[in-house]
């Protein structure tokens, strides 16, 4: 890799974390799933996960703030493209949103698939 070549890959890591700061900054939901992911990964630290476990949860918790990421940038692309409003534009926006509450219902039946066993033998 050339210096410029260098250059160009670390600027894309700089562009990257501008992009996750202004979502955090601006989007309450992704607020509300890091959190959630904060929690879950100290409920999985206190619980006392196998390796595969810790897997699954962490690929669920990077899958949902990445759609949350793709979430908003479909918005922002729409809004956009489509200032004043227009069905099409509300229906891509809708199934954007669709695929975010997909993701996080599937990561939540995930999660309690991990956790409740070993919550449930821990208790009883």
């Amino acid at each position: 890799m050339g210096r410029m070549d260098a250059r160009k890959f670390f600027r894309s890591f700089r562009y990257a974390a501008k992009g996750i700061v202004r979502t955090a900054r601006t989007e309450q939901n992704f607020r509300f799933h890091l959190a959630a992911g904060t929690a879950v990964v100290i409920a999985g630290a206190l619980t006392g996960l196998s390796a595969a476990e810790w897997s699954v949860i962490l690929l669920l918790i990077a899958g949902m703030l990445s759609l949350e990421l793709m979430n908003t940038a479909v918005e922002r692309v729409v809004d956009k493209a489509s200032p004043e409003w227009h069905p099409l534009a509300g229906q891509a926006k809708d199934a954007a949103a669709a695929a975010v509450l997909i993701y996080a219902a599937a990561s939540a039946v995930i999660g309690c698939v991990v956790f409740l066993p070993k919550w449930w033998n821990l208790f009883n």
